[in-house]
């Protein structure tokens, strides 16, 4: 070392290595961009658990943090249940189980379809699901799915009216874990039982849920942030839900609601929101990626607050309605989530919204029914017609055809003659 300082101090910085300047500046940044990497990057989840044996029904799996979470826990062994739009033998849909399956080694994935913007579709699964006897082993659920409206874009609404964002976000969950509750009642005392909501920030800057969200005042930020928040409202009241059940063995309850926080990543839905929908928003994303990848957590880094809250041992103990944000327990942001008056007043609106329009599906059913069974009816009628038509054709044929023997076999006669 000694050697080398007096080489560099009697005869200067050797000509063939780059600018001793120039070295300290890349040096320099390198080490900052690290920091920054690192930093945004957030905390891996500490916590290694096996999920062998485990049930987890899983919302939005097939994308984005989801399929993190999915392929995580797959290959600690949990049996997943992926709730999808598409169904079952959907040539996408199979290849994708069957490539995780493979990759995983775990051949306990499956997947039911439920469309989340359609309260039937979810209230036929969860029907199926608690009617079975004996009760369904269920650990986990896991709500990773969720739907924005890219800015600049307008309301979207589903087939009854309802604004898309607030219908997959928030009430299409609200129905699926109202139907499901009996399913988590009803697991054995031993089973660490969780139910695992995944938010975002954005609720912080919600307006307030006895706001009237009108036409006038939506916009895609605040129809997003709303329905986050209306969610985290309502999973505080559905703990309360959960602890007043009076089980027959006389213990506590043991379900569990955690709220996670997976922090700012690349996820399909914040493409869609950088890029607005649009080509020249995409062109701007791919020009700018260098930055979004060093300041955004991928997929995989922002599903580790999740799998945290899957695996902790701790957050199987105690009181619910915890929020997780990088592996730790946090505080809210806002008091009114746990605002038994907000919450009341939400439970009992989404209530009849779901009423009111569960009413109008059972009618638009009907409807649909006595117009196919009036198409089928006159189907019948237009085959029995054509089948008529077809035998009074072939008589006429038939007779024809003898006119034209007789007439034959008399020109011969008279040809003999």
């Amino acid at each position: 070392m000694l050697e080398l300082l007096g080489y560099l101090f009697y005869d200067g910085w050797p000509t063939y290595l780059p600018n001793p300047w120039l070295l300290a500046t890349i040096i320099s940044v390198t080490v900052v961009l690290y920091v920054i990497k690192t930093y945004s990057d957030g905390v891996t989840n500490p916590i290694e658990a096996k999920m062998h044996g485990k049930v987890v029904m899983i919302t939005g799996g097939t994308s984005g943090i989801g399929a993190a979470v999915t392929r995580s826990l797959a290959e600690r062994g949990a049996q997943i249940c992926l709730l999808t739009r598409l169904p079952p033998s959907d040539a996408y849909l199979a290849d994708y189980l069957g490539e995780l399956r493979k990759s995983t080694g775990n051949e306990m994935i499956y997947a039911e379809q439920v469309d989340l913007t359609d309260l039937f579709s979810i209230r036929k699964f969860a029907t199926k699901w608690v009617d079975n006897a004996p009760p369904r082993r269920l650990d986990q659920i896991i709500l990773c799915a969720a739907t924005l409206t890219p800015p600049g874009c307008k309301r979207k609404e589903t087939e009854l009216g309802v604004e898309e964002t607030w219908m997959v976000n928030y009430v299409a969950n609200f129905h699926l874990l109202g139907i499901l509750s009996p399913a988590l009642r009803a697991q054995p005392l031993d089973r660490d039982v969780r139910v695992i909501i995944p938010t975002c920030a954005s609720y912080i800057s919600s307006p307030f849920l006895a706001e009237d969200l009108d036409e006038k005042m939506w916009t895609p930020g605040k129809a997003y942030a709303r329905s986050k928040l209306a969610l985290m409202v309502f999973g505080q009241s559905y703990q309360k839900h959960l602890d007043a059940y009076k089980r027959p063995d006389g213990f506590p309850m043991n379900a569990r609601v955690t709220f996670v926080d997976p922090g700012l990543s690349r996820t399909p839905g914040f493409l869609r929101w950088v890029t607005r929908g649009t080509f020249w928003g995409l062109a701007f994303y791919m020009a700018t990626y260098p930055l979004h990848w060093l300041l955004l957590k991928g997929p995989g880094r922002g599903a580790q607050a999740i799998l945290y809250a899957a695996m902790e041992p701790s957050l199987g103990r105690g009181y619910g309605g915890k929020l997780i944000k990088e592996c730790q327990e946090v505080d809210f942001a806002r008091k009114d989530v746990k605002d038994e008056a907000v919450a009341k007043k939400l439970w009992e609106s989404t209530d009849k919204l779901i009423e009111k329009t569960e009413a109008e599906l059972a009618a638009l059913r009907v409807l649909e029914k006595k117009q196919k069974d009036i198409e089928e009816e006159e189907k019948k009628k237009a085959e029995q017609v054509a089948d008529i038509e077809a035998l009074v054709g072939s008589i006429k044929k038939g007779k024809e055809a003898e006119k034209a023997k007789s007439s034959s076999r008399r020109r011969n006669k008279k040809a003999a003659s």
